[in-house]
């Protein structure tokens, strides 16, 4: 699709400001994207986990809105850079990974990326395809390019650094290993989330060295989590996946609480800011009820990673459970002998990984049978016919007389 002028415009401001946290340099890059040179924008994947969230999503639609204008979008599959683990904002050392797990990891994160972008019109690479020949003279001259003063000024390098914690020489090379990315595919614009800052600016002085022009930089902001407060992520049990289904999707973002919603609209739909003031200005005011916001919200995100179809179809299930206190028409089915232990109830239909966990859930007040909550994590439970056992708010499994 060719933009007119107007359009171009007016997508370049909106690439430019709308869920962005930070361009180096803006003036530079505005001045790019209003030319005629297709521009290579650059994403680096460490596929150190096969699932990928919301949070990954945000930048996976300013891809797209770069796709949109005409430029190349370049996926790295950081293969040997996932092996060795990037330790951004965090305070351990992450613990090497075998090829094997990279690989599987990388095509599962490539497929749900393609819910997004469009895979097919991207460049995908694979780091190895230059390291592989590097040698020892190779990595001792990209060693050369900087001080180990400059490596820490890096925050969670200073702050191990100061506090006596152990950094791997290993660590020190994964910021380089990735500006040299960057060399490798001449990249114009690399992007990624604001915890990589520090990795990416690294990139144009590496670039620089070695005599091309560094490439801008443009951050998009860390999504909270469903919990409110903390960055979403799979280790803190507040993420929506990518690849949920669309019931989970849909009823994990009507979970959100009321205060980051306006988040969730600016950062994962098109709905223009004016409107999405309004609508936070009628909600605070009592004349919307947030509830409905939250539903416009679920079904948009849902409509773009699965399709309207499914959107209109989660809505409707969602609302039977909820506003009209039904069951849900389908459920799993497990089999239970009758005076079994709640707890190994609990782990054995895959409500939870543990003991531990079960007598979480039924202590916090999370599980029901039969509509009833369950308040003894000792007690066992006699199953005579078919149980409905709930989780949580959305979990319902049934628990069938067996063996």
């Amino acid at each position: 699709m060719v933009l007119t002028g107007a359009e171009k415009d007016a997508a370049i401001e909106k690439l430019l400001t709308r869920g962005v946290a930070e361009v180096v340099v803006r003036e530079d890059l505005e001045q790019k994207l209003r030319g005629d040179k297709q521009l290579r924008i650059k994403l680096g994947v460490d596929p150190t986990r096969p699932d990928i969230h919301l949070g990954h999503y945000v930048a996976f639609r300013k891809l797209r809105e770069f796709q949109r204008l005409g430029h190349k979008v370049v996926i790295i599959i950081g293969d040997w850079t996932a092996r060795i683990g990037d330790p951004s904002g965090r305070s351990v050392q992450r613990q090497m990974m075998t090829e094997e797990e990279v690989r599987y990891n990388a095509q599962t994160y490539l497929d749900q990326l393609s819910k997004v972008v469009d895979v097919d019109e991207a460049e995908v690479v694979w780091q190895s395809e230059w390291f592989g020949a590097f040698t020892l003279e190779d990595v001792i001259r990209l060693t050369a390019k900087y001080t180990v003063a400059q490596m820490l000024t890096r925050e969670d390098f200073q702050t191990r650094y100061e506090s006596g914690s152990p950094i791997a020489v290993t660590e020190l090379l994964y910021p380089l290993l990735q500006a040299y990315d960057s060399v490798a595919i001449r990249s114009d614009v690399e992007m990624g989330g604001t915890d990589q800052t520090f990795n990416l600016l690294v990139g144009r002085d590496i670039q620089r060295e070695s005599g091309q022009e560094p490439q801008n930089i443009f951050t998009v902001p860390i999504l909270v989590g469903t919990d409110g407060h903390q960055k979403m992520s799979k280790s803190l049990d507040n993420y929506i996946a990518v690849n949920d289904t669309p019931d989970d999707m849909y009823g994990k973002v009507m979970s959100i609480p009321d205060e980051p919603m306006g988040e969730y609209y600016r950062l994962l739909t098109d709905v223009p800011q004016e409107e999405i003031d309004q609508m936070l200005a009628d909600a605070k005011s009592g004349a919307v009820n947030p509830r409905d916001l939250k539903a416009r919200l679920a079904k948009m995100i849902v409509a773009d990673l699965h399709s309207p179809a499914d959107a209109e179809r989660a809505e409707a299930a969602f609302d039977s459970v909820y506003r009209q206190h039904q069951l849900p028409e389908e459920m799993p089915e497990v089999s239970i002998a009758s005076g079994t232990g709640i707890l190994q109830v609990l782990t054995a239909s895959g409500v939870a990984k543990s003991n531990r966990e079960a007598r979480r859930l039924i202590e916090q007040g999370g599980i029901r049978l039969d509509g009833e909550r369950w308040t003894n994590p000792e007690a066992s439970v006699e199953i005579t016919g078919p149980t409905v056992l709930q989780a949580g708010r959305r979990r319902f499994i049934r628990l069938l007389p067996g063996s």
